[in-house]
């Protein structure tokens, strides 16, 4: 979860109506029984909704209404009058009808699979169903308009009266109600834009120009955006599973449907001169990421045509209270459908109580103005505009009034001038302050273009240095600076040694992506913490400073590291790096030795250039900004990544000629209703004669922390390699077996397994140049291995780990080996 979003937790208010009738309440049988999926229409209209598997409901209109009908197939119609405009918490109970007493429509309880009318019309789903209208064209494009809104929700007068909102009464004005909810909210930030969607699928390229932008709230929107974008991300409801929050949530149009949902055939109607049948659905069993709702489909096509899902209240899924969503399509003919509205509402609160406050996400898409077989020519598709347009975000009002492809609400028109004000309050820029520390961890200087951080990096703690306090900051004029310097200090105050480091990058070229960058360091590093060898020369591993451990960490090196390097992203995502550094190494601990043999003794400072060009690719990734340093807007994305670095012994009077190759390649999985997979593969080898400070040295965890990429039950330079393969497996089920424990059911608990191994040699020349006492050990005999079984979600932020030593466990060659370890770890995780 993103802290960001926590700050809008500091703002609230009270009920300011705009809708002219509003109705909420409960609806139960002669026996007290909640009846779900119950119709509520204002007498004479079509405005309505249905109850949910509570009985609940929520209505409202903007007209005045003076009446309600309560009605369900097999009990008698209720009218119900209306004295007021906002009537709250009523209770109606319908009786059975007495000639339909044999005709009872149930909805609740467990559906039969056999002579179900819901769910023939399922399978005749299945067998019609088609792909998205677009596939059936060569080219297509449509104007697309987003919009993006945050409120804050359950607002309630007992907090009005609060030191908190002194000076900013004014916000409250904006307050209305949810038509979905019925609780009350007060928009925060709005963000609209109109964009032009063009696609080709002979060449499978798709491209978004943006025409327009605008947003009020926090400056740092696109942020938010994106954060929203990648939680609310495309989907096909035709699709087996929908993926919400990094979670597959299994979709009742799904062919395992049968065995999640339970199904009801429940009306008949025309819907634009198209007969429908209306089918509701609801979870078969408790904790399960599933949906409740209804959805229309045409007799003839069986395309959907609306569909609602409301996620089960009981789905294992953390700081979400409640998604809602709706889809509407306008079926083309019998064979192409496009959707033409997309709505989705989130409620994002620490816990799931009825009345707990939180934070609506939410977003709406709107779909006009399709064009086909128009083709464009192949370079425009292949044109990656990086270039800020500061036209976009300048459009007037006439420009809006003729894009919206919706209209704004009154509170929506609103928020803007509301949030313009805010903005300018002195306690609102306080709280915004402090927010945005949370979620950068950095301090900003607005009398200055500095930031101070990472605050989290203040303090430390090794072997070597002891307590090890640091000081930071970097250039800061906007999020989308071209240049950026960065630099820190620091002084342990075990060795009385002051540390530093300071580097620069440049944007050369935004299209290209052609970034120079250099800097220097001189530190304290554990360098057997990761196969691959970083390329940010401010890098430092959570192995150097980690306060404690399960044995001591004295096996850290004193590193002085100077790089100069030039990259480009020539496509997207594809980014190639040459770069050079020069670096000197030794050992900081008088228990730890680098000393290596040369035809004139012994050396215990390696001095050593090297050259390294690599490529990195990272499919399917989302960028924010287009400045020198930009934020990834989605994390399910791969990473490969390869490397050749070359040691010349003829620059800079370097000690070793040596050739390095690394490959590494890291793959998330959704697995479905099963949960997530996440695979590493790491290769590599070195040509030439090298000691142990340029050797590979498979990363060993000596913390209490699970550290994915590392072997929590190795030491630090327990192995060490020149040719190395090593393979992780983590799946996390997300609970899908817990939720079938009845005593573990609520506690939410998710089920995490793990396995990790790696093979590796070191040759018999590099072992001769060795001269530190450490005897080379490599798991060249066979794979070493171990496994973990894991327990995630405990109180929401916790994750234990038991982990396993599968071999190398002779007490004689391996005395000190780890047979068994517990590590843990925190996070915000959905």
């Amino acid at each position: 979860m993103s802290p960001k979003l926590l700050v809008t937790f500091f703002f609230f208010g009270i009920i300011s109506v705009f809708a002219q009738t509003k109705v909420s309440g409960y609806v139960f049988d002669e026996n007290n029984q909640p009846i779900s999926f119950a119709n509520i229409i204002f007498k004479g209209s079509t405005q309505g909704t249905i109850t949910d598997e509570n009985g609940k409901f929520y209505l409202e209109s903007i007209d005045t209404w003076s009446a309600l009908t309560v009605s369900f197939l097999g009990y008698e119609t209720l009218n119900v009058p209306l004295t007021k405009k906002v009537n709250y918490d009523l209770k109606f109970i319908l009786k059975e009808e007495a000639a339909q007493l044999n005709q009872v429509f149930i909805v609740a309880g467990k559906q039969s699979k056999k002579n179900n009318p819901a769910i023939d019309l399922l399978r005749k789903i299945w067998e019609h169903r088609r792909k998205n209208g677009l596939k059936h064209y060569k080219q297509y494009e449509y104007s697309k308009y987003e919009k993006v809104e945050f409120d804050i929700n359950t607002i309630d007068s007992t907090l009005i009266n609060s030191k908190l909102f002194k000076g900013m009464e004014f916000v409250f004005n904006q307050v209305d109600t949810s038509n979905v909810t019925g609780k009350t909210y007060l928009p925060i930030f709005i963000n609209e834009a109109v964009s032009t969607v063009y696609g080709d699928n002979v060449v499978n390229k798709k491209k978004e120009v943006l025409n327009g932008n605008k947003n009020s709230g926090f400056s740092d929107n696109q942020i938010i955006i994106d954060f929203v974008d990648d939680l609310y991300s495309d989907y096909d409801i035709y699709d087996n599973y929908l993926k919400f929050f990094d979670k597959s949530f299994v979709s009742p149009l799904s062919r395992t449907g049968i065995g999640t949902y339970n199904y009801v055939l429940k009306d008949s109607a025309f819907i634009d001169k198209k007969w429908c049948y209306n089918i509701i659905y609801y979870p078969r069993r408790k904790n399960e990421l599933t949906f409740k709702g209804d959805f229309w489909v045409a007799d003839s096509t069986y395309a959907i045509k609306e569909i609602n899902l409301q996620a089960s209240k009981s789905a294992n899924i953390n700081w979400v209270k409640d998604i809602y969503i709706e889809q509407e399509f306008e079926v083309v003919n019998d064979s192409i459908f496009l959707v033409k509205r997309d709505y989705m509402m989130s409620d994002f609160a620490f816990n799931k109580k009825e009345k707990s406050r939180g934070v609506y996400g939410k977003r709406t898409t709107l779909y006009d103005n399709y064009k086909f077989d128009i083709e464009k020519n192949k370079k425009f598709y292949e044109e990656e505009v990086y270039n800020y347009n500061q036209d976009v975000y300048d459009r007037d009002d006439d420009f809006w009034s003729q894009n919206r492809l919706e209209a704004l609400n009154k509170d929506e028109k609103g928020v803007y001038k509301m949030l313009d004000t805010l903005k300018t309050v002195k306690k609102f820029k306080r709280l915004y302050n402090l927010g945005s520390i949370l979620a950068s961890g950095y301090i900003e200087f607005n009398e200055l273009p500095l930031d101070y951080g990472p605050i989290f990096s203040t303090f430390g703690f090794n072997e070597v240095e002891g307590l090890r306090l640091r000081a930071g900051g970097r250039t800061y004029f906007g999020k989308n600076d071209l240049w950026r310097l960065e630099g820190f200090t620091a002084y342990g105050f075990k060795d009385d040694k002051f540390k530093y480091g300071i580097s620069g990058k440049w944007l050369l070229d935004k299209k290209s992506r052609l970034i120079i960058s250099g800097g220097n360091r001189r530190d304290v590093e554990q360098i057997g913490a990761s196969l691959t060898t970083s390329t940010d020369v401010l890098g430092r591993s959570l192995a150097s400073s980690a306060v404690i451990g399960t044995g001591t960490n004295d096996k850290l090196t004193s590193i002085n590291l100077t790089s100069v390097a030039i990259e480009m992203e020539p496509w997207r995502n594809f980014i190639l790096r040459l770069g050079g550094n020069y670096r000197t190494l030794s050992s900081a601990s008088p228990t730890f030795s680098l000393d290596y043999y040369t035809d004139s003794g012994i050396e215990s400072e390696i001095k050593q250039y090297e050259t390294a060009l690599s490529i990195s690719y990272f499919p399917k990734r989302k960028m924010t900004g287009f400045g020198v340093e930009r934020l990834n807007a989605n994390d399910d994305y791969a990473s490969v990544f390869a490397q050749v670095s070359r040691g010349d012994k003829s620059v800079f009077n370097s000690d070793f000629n040596y050739t390095k190759v690394q490959f590494s390649y890291i793959q998330p999985w959704h697995v479905g209703g099963f949960g997530r997979l996440t695979t590493t593969v790491e290769a590599g080898k070195t040509f030439g004669e090298v000691p142990l400070g340029l050797l590979s040295v498979i990363p060993g965890n000596q913390s209490y922390f699970s550290i994915y990429n590392t072997f929590s039950q190795l030491d630090f330079y327990e192995f060490v390699s020149d040719t190395y393969t090593s393979l992780q497996l983590e799946h996390n089920f997300n609970g899908r077996f817990f939720s079938r424990i009845p005593f573990l059911r609520k506690l939410n608990l998710r089920e995490i397994v793990g396995i990790r191994g790696v093979w590796g040699e070191v040759s018999q020349a590099n072992k001769d140049l060795n001269a530190s006492g450490l005897i080379y050990q490599s798991p060249n005999d066979k794979m070493y291995y171990e496994y973990s079984f894991g327990v995630g979600n405990i109180f929401k932020v916790f994750r234990i780990d038991f982990n396993f030593r599968g071999n190398y466990l002779d007490e004689v060659q391996n005395p000190n080996a780890r047979k068994f370890g517990i590590t843990g770890s925190f996070g915000f995780h959905f």
